[in-house]
């Protein structure tokens, strides 16, 4: 029995140090309408989602769209990278691609959080197996989840994907069979 999971990438936000209660900036919020749009005529059965506020809002109106609930479950938060904000953004996150058991001090390793997302994983896809679920959630997160499944998306997959973006993996149980990208950004 086939399960699909869309995993949504969060539209764009404004940067504050509240991880939690970010929200979506106001291009966030048209590329949320698009994306809600886009999902329209796709069956939801299920919508799950972090607990980060930015997550929630770029799903809340897929849930509206599908009249659906949003389940908030805290292992699909992003990956905590450092306790204090880095210096360089972009070479802490090639440090922990590069060397996935490595944390900076107060942060997860990409073996970490990818564990934490997998078991999250394992446990939609038995509770709703045959089902499709919309799981709101983050970059480095989506990231390292599919590459639990397909080492060939890794940090460059990272850095292309956009804000928000949305991939649907096929599973047979917990074997993914496919991967396909559903976002597209109007011109």
């Amino acid at each position: 029995m086939q399960t699909e999971i869309y995993l949504v990438r969060h539209a764009h936000s404004t940067y504050s140090p509240d991880e939690y209660g970010r929200e979506l900036s106001s291009d966030g919020q048209h590329d949320q309408k698009l994306l809600t749009h886009q999902m329209n005529e796709r069956h939801v059965d299920v919508i799950l989602s972090s607990p980060y506020k930015r997550a929630i809002q770029t799903v809340e109106g897929i849930a509206l769209q599908h009249n659906k609930d949003i389940q908030i479950i805290e292992a699909f938060k992003e990956r905590t990278l450092a306790g204090k904000p880095v210096e360089n953004f972009q070479e802490a996150i090639e440090t922990v691609w590069l060397n996935e058991s490595y944390a900076h001090p107060g942060g997860e390793s990409n073996e970490e959080a990818r564990s934490r997302g997998i078991y999250a994983m394992k446990d939609v896809l038995k509770t709703y197996e045959g089902k499709s679920i919309v799981i709101g959630t983050h970059g480095n997160l989506l990231a390292l989840i599919i590459s639990h499944f397909d080492q060939k998306y890794d940090v460059t997959f990272w850095r292309s994907l956009d804000m928000p973006d949305v991939y649907c993996l096929a599973f047979e149980e917990e074997t993914l069979i496919n991967v396909e990208r559903i976002w597209e950004r109007a011109n």
